[in-house]
C-alpha cells in the first residue's frame, strides 16, 4: 500500500484538497516532516494563479481584459503627457 498525504489545496484558486502519494510532494526543509503541504502539480497551479492575480490591477475585474490590452492602455497613458497641470486655474484675459 502506498503512503498517502493530504494536499491542502487552495479555496481561493479552486484547488480541492485531496490525498496524494508522498512521492508527489516536494522537499520542504522548513516543515517538520520535510515535505511540502501541496502536491507538486497543485503547487505549480497555485503559484501560477498567484502570478496572474498579481498582474491584474485591483480596479479591473478578473478576466475582463487581456494582459496585452492592459499593457497597451498603460503605455498609451504614459505616452500622452498631461497638458494642464493640476491645481492651476486659468487667468481670464482682460
Amino acid at each position: 500500500m502506498t503512503d498517502l498525504r493530504r494536499c491542502i489545496g487552495s479555496a481561493r484558486f479552486g484547488i480541492e484538497a485531496h490525498e496524494a502519494p508522498v512521492t508527489y510532494f516536494p522537499a520542504q526543509p522548513s516543515q517538520k516532516d520535510g515535505l511540502g503541504r501541496m502536491c507538486k502539480p497543485h503547487w505549480n497551479q497555485y503559484t501560477s494563479a498567484l502570478r496572474k492575480a498579481a498582474e491584474i490591477p485591483p480596479d479591473v475585474e478578473p478576466g475582463s481584459e487581456t494582459p496585452a490590452l492592459r499593457k497597451n492602455r498603460r503605455a498609451k497613458a504614459q505616452a500622452e503627457p498631461d497638458l494642464e497641470p493640476a491645481g492651476v486655474a486659468e487667468v481670464p484675459a482682460g
